[in-house]
């Protein structure tokens, strides 16, 4: 090997790993089917990818979706289960990709956005601001 190819092989051997991180939506608060969630792109830990997460509850004839992105560690992808929020229990399933911004795509609208909605989101609203 000539003292050139040495130096540059020492070279190459040496240098740092470049990582290069993936840049995923992350919304600044969860939205409510069928609005999509106020989101903006971030720059994740190299060993996270980008998360969608769809969480579903009904309760009578009252069905509520919500929506979330972010990163999220390999661990939390392909996960579905049941969390409780609000008063009610909802269904889960959180979606990774792994190419940037991947997890923009907005939810199917729920066909079932009612005035129920409407005035559970509103009513502390009106006692805030009333």
């Amino acid at each position: 090997m000539s003292q050139r190819s040495s130096l540059l092989f020492l070279v190459l051997c040496c240098l740092p790993l470049i990582v290069v991180s993936l840049r995923c939506y992350t919304c600044v608060f969860p939205s409510i089917s069928p609005m999509d969630c106020l989101k903006y792109p971030q720059e994740c830990p190299a060993d996270q990818r980008c998360l969608a997460s769809t969480a579903v509850a009904s309760q009578g004839s009252l069905r509520l979706v919500l929506y979330e992105k972010s990163c999220a560690l390999p661990a939390q992808c392909g996960l579905s289960g049941e969390k409780h929020a609000a008063g009610l229990n909802f269904s889960y399933h959180n979606e990774c990709c792994d190419t940037d911004l991947c997890n923009g795509a907005t939810g199917a609208a729920a066909p079932s956005w009612t005035g129920l909605v409407l005035s559970l989101i509103a009513l502390p609203l009106v006692h805030i601001f009333g």
